[in-house]
């Protein structure tokens, strides 16, 4: 892999920053509209968001997953999400609150009597192991959770940068942690992917991916300042990247690969999951470049000013 990347490059990354922050503005952007509309609940929400019945179900035969998932479909109900229950012949059922329109008209016709009937098809001898209702109310406390859990791991990233090299560094990674996480969220929302905890849980993974990729540029912008203290700071910028730039390509390939597999075998439920992640990777990588080491040319100016590592 060394072989398909040139070990020297010399690469104006820095002259093509202006663009680079109109696309990232535009992600930015993006992701800032997908949180207003998960917070007012008008985006595409899982259950544990949204609310819903969650029910596990044992049968007296063994029945395929898809099976299942496609009986369920043909019943009507839409957004089913089915997982085996590993070690039994049982599956976890999990559908989103039913529409009050549709509720209002057949009071009978709840989810769980829904389910129940679908799945009888296919063995009349099933038992209802546990069902459960999410409520509305819970679903927008684990939202409302979950926002906060990705802006406090960022915050901390921020603390960390800080007290390795310095505030500016530490200021430089966070605003390029918010912005991946920010485009991932954007992206996910206008697909209209359903927000899960698994996707919750990718752009997680994504703030640390996004930070040790930064991290790896701003070990060697650090090295180099100590080397070259005298070099206008927007060259020395230029070359740090372009000095580690084959291992952060080849970084991400190689994460990009088990993601790629993932989701093309991981089955439906891992599918958002890596597509989130595998685009996570992509703009992490290229935040790093385009918008972590940028934000350092705008706090520091031209030239260095005194020591920046710690």
């Amino acid at each position: 892999m060394f072989q398909i990347i040139p070990k020297e490059t010399h690469i104006d990354f820095m002259g093509k920053r202006f663009i680079a922050f109109t696309i990232s503005g535009l992600l930015s952007i993006s992701g800032i509209v997908a949180l207003v509309m998960i917070l007012l609940g008008n985006a595409n929400l899982s259950i544990d968001f949204a609310g819903g019945t969650a029910m596990q179900i044992s049968f007296s035969k063994e029945v395929p997953l898809e099976q299942a998932r496609q009986t369920i479909s043909d019943a009507g109900i839409a957004g089913a999400e089915l997982q085996n229950i590993e070690g039994k012949n049982a599956i976890l059922v999990r559908v989103k609150k039913e529409d009050k329109k549709e509720s209002a008209a057949d009071p009978e016709n709840t989810m769980n009597k829904r389910i129940t009937a679908a799945l009888t098809k296919l063995d009349d001898k099933l038992t209802i192991d546990s069902s459960d209702f999410v409520g509305p109310n819970i679903g927008g406390e684990q939202r409302d959770k979950a926002i906060l859990a990705i802006i406090f791991a960022t915050l901390s990233l921020l603390v960390y940068i800080a007290i390795r090299f310095d505030y500016k560094f530490g200021i430089a990674a966070a605003l390029a942690t918010f912005h991946d996480v920010l485009a991932v969220l954007g992206v996910s929302y206008f697909m209209g992917l359903e927000i899960t905890l698994l996707i919750i849980t990718a752009l997680l993974t994504l703030a640390g991916y996004s930070l040790t990729d930064t991290v790896v540029v701003f070990d060697r912008i650090r090295e180099n300042l100590r080397k070259n203290p005298r070099t206008p700071f927007i060259e020395l910028l230029n070359a740090s990247i372009n000095q580690v730039l084959s291992r952060t390509i080849i970084t991400s390939l190689t994460v990009l690969l088990v993601l790629i597999a993932l989701y093309f075998f991981g089955g439906p439920v891992l599918k958002d999951f890596s597509f989130a992640l595998s685009f996570g990777v992509i703009i992490g990588t290229y935040s790093s470049v385009f918008v972590a080491s940028p934000l350092l040319l705008i706090w520091k100016g031209g030239r260095t000013q005194g020591a920046v590592a710690k």
